[in-house]
């Protein structure tokens, strides 16, 4: 039955990758260019940390339900779910610099988010198939 989740978590991936990259593309020329952080930069955050939530929640529902279910909690799901909410953590960060700056706001927002896609990089790949998956 959880394996219906896989699908949808599966691809999920792929939106999240899209948000992060338009993150990482429009906050790098805000930060270059000395821009104003407005409505959509506040929307690409939101946007980037609610589909970080979102993935986590089903993420953390195939874990548990595969692992009480019979399967187990084999070490590479562990593994994979603590990378994945270190990257959810990081994900969330660029709100406690709502305060600062456009400038703060934009490089730090593109650090996040470039720092919690590496960590779903490095999360996928040490699942068996990583990104063919």
């Amino acid at each position: 039955m959880l394996y219906i989740l896989l699908p949808f978590h599966s691809y999920l991936r792929w939106l999240i990758v899209l948000v992060a990259v338009t993150a990482a593309v429009k906050f790098t020329l805000g930060w270059l260019r000395g821009g104003a952080f407005k409505g959509m930069d506040r929307g690409l955050t939101a946007g980037f940390s609610g589909l970080m939530d979102l993935q986590a929640v089903i993420g953390i529902i195939m874990l548990v339900g595969l692992g009480t279910g019979g399967e187990g909690f084999p070490m590479i799901r562990i593994e994979h779910a603590v990378t994945m909410l270190i990257a959810v953590v990081l994900g969330h960060l660029p709100a406690r610099w709502k305060n600062a700056a456009d400038t703060i706001r934009f490089r730090n927002a593109l650090f996040c988010i470039l720092g919690a896609m590496l960590f779903v990089f490095v999360g996928v790949m040490r699942l068996p198939g990583g990104w063919s998956r």
